[in-house]
């Protein structure tokens, strides 16, 4: 499975890189994928609810009507029909690449599964909408996908072959049927909302919209295509022959001539097979993952921070257990935690100053303690020399920080860059550790936890808590987010950086009494 996902993120880098290249990250398709989906959803919708206007649920009424809308409105109807088929497209395309990235970068498992469980019943819906939707145009390409529609339910025994029988004998289909039709196509995508919903139950503060840009984009995109290719009908439906030439949506009726090839039985085995397999990956193979945050209530103030940064929705505020004179404390539903480490990073009592007392916040890491982050950062610029040392914090999902570290740049790694309170780079550059503190990790707005990036950078603007303090000096502070494949960009940023070191004035006492000053190499 582990190799199967790499080759899958190598297949994803270049095109992620290349789109944020030409777009930025606040418009890369690729990192709004979901929120894309989402987009498309509601232009099928509003298209759908105007063609239904002016649909009529007859045999021969209901492919006039389409036709109507095509060629004797164009300008509007046959604009709306063509952008609810080709919104009806993305739609597919975007939860397919959805579904493989997040399954690419490992986001499926642990306190995760939930969102990726109710992705199945999702995409279940999406084409049972799209199937019916061909249904109600009643064409050629409708005629064909009612009948093998037909035989493949009446292969399963509740049918029992009772819902072709309407096809074999054109007697049997009346207008009835249309209007059964016209309702399910209406109420799946209901349920399918309702469906979306507790998709997004246990993820915190969900982004259902793409950013203005990238909507604005998409929707010029979607009416271009709809202007040079309209959607069109085929030849009316007529059951007494058999459809020619058809030209088939790949993106809804793919399995169709799988039934055609392989009858309907082996079509339903793999449809199973498939779906089982996709709603169990979340435990195969079985994966411990990290150890939950734990809450030390005689450091804990009920100051709500963890809870409101957490983006899993795994920490709630409840009623004091323990008698100390604060109305609420934290506590952490071990089920949903990823062990992200943000909610020690929004720790007030997270501070490395703290020597006359053990390092113990409010809440913390199990894995990696507040206490352990600062005795690494000591010991890894503890052999640091020059004038432009560096300490490179970086998220342990982004840039690979292997092969950074040499006499003059030391790195650690943590679960998230969020993880790291902003009092642990004033103590990096006020005791002496480094000249400078460089922040890095997932690429600007793809963070692996959602809102490591964001958080880290309102803090350190001030425009959250923790807040970096004002004494903090900013040229000695950098921030790179060059992403999993980014080292050749994080590598050039560090050499910048620390020419820039190098060239301002040290008159900091502390910093210069700490400094270590690289050997003298005297020749002969």
């Amino acid at each position: 499975m582990g190799y199967l996902q790499v080759i899958l993120r190598r297949a994803f880098l270049p095109f992620e890189q290349g789109f944020e290249w030409a777009f930025g990250a606040a418009w890369n398709p690729l990192y709004h994928l979901g929120a894309l989906g989402f987009f498309y959803f509601w232009v099928v919708a509003v298209s759908g609810v105007y063609l239904y206007i002016f649909f009529d649920t007859g045999i021969t009424e209901a492919y006039q009507s389409v036709e109507a809308l095509t060629h004797e409105q164009w300008y509007l109807g046959g604009v709306m029909r063509s952008l609810h088929r080709y919104a009806s497209d993305g739609m597919v395309l975007m939860m397919a690449l959805h579904m493989v990235r997040e399954f690419s970068l490992g986001r499926y498992r642990g306190p995760r599964w939930f969102t990726w469980l109710t992705g199945g019943p999702i995409i279940w819906l999406v084409l049972i909408c799209g199937v019916t939707g061909y249904w109600l145009v009643w064409d050629e390409l409708a005629q064909y996908v009612a009948i093998n529609s037909a035989e493949w339910l009446d292969w399963l025994p509740v049918f029992d072959g009772a819902i072709v029988r309407n096809f074999l004998n054109p007697a049997l289909l009346d207008d009835r049927f249309f209007t059964l039709l016209a309702f399910l196509h209406i109420a799946v995508p209901l349920i399918l909302l309702l469906v979306l919903w507790i998709h997004l139950q246990r993820v915190s503060r969900p982004t259902v919209f793409p950013a203005r840009g990238l909507a604005i984009g998409s929707m010029a995109m979607l009416l271009a295509l709809s202007l040079v290719h309209p959607a069109v009908s085929h030849g009316p439906a007529d059951l007494s022959q058999v459809p020619g030439e058809l030209n088939l949506d790949w993106y809804y009726l793919f399995a169709y001539p799988l039934v055609d090839l392989w009858s309907e039985g082996p079509v339903w085995a793999l449809s199973f097979v498939l779906t089982l397999l996709l709603m169990l990956l979340p435990w195969i193979p079985p994966k411990r993952g990290p150890r939950p945050a734990v809450v030390d209530l005689a450091n804990c103030n009920g100051c709500t921070r963890c809870a409101d940064d957490c983006p899993y929705a795994a920490i709630s505020m409840e009623l004091r257990s323990d008698g100390r004179p604060f109305e609420r404390e934290a506590v952490v539903r071990e089920a949903l935690c990823v062990g992200c480490g943000i909610c020690a990073g929004a720790c007030p009592t997270a501070t490395p100053f703290r020597r006359a007392a053990d390092l113990v916040p409010g809440i913390d890491l199990q894995d990696l303690p507040m206490a352990a982050l600062r005795a690494r950062m000591e010991e890894a610029t503890s052999t640091l020399m020059g004038s432009d040392r560096v300490l490179v914090l970086g998220c342990q999902h982004g840039v690979a920080l292997s092969g950074l570290s040499d006499a003059r740049v030391a790195a650690v790694s943590l679960p998230c860059i969020a993880a790291l309170p902003p009092s642990f780079i004033d103590f990096a550059l006020s005791r002496g550790l480094a000249d400078g503190v460089m922040l890095t990790g997932c690429a600007d707005d793809n963070c692996f936890n959602r809102f490591g990036i964001r958080w880290t950078e309102e803090r350190i603007a001030g425009e959250r808590d923790p807040r970096l303090r004002g004494r903090v000096p900013r040229d000695r502070l950098r921030q790179c987010w060059a992403g999993a494949g980014g080292e050749r960009r994080l590598t050039r940023e560090l050499r910048a950086f620390q020419a820039e070191l190098a060239a301002l004035p040290t008159d900091d006492g502390r910093r210069r009494s700490a400094r270590r000053e690289a050997p003298v190499e005297v020749g002969d």
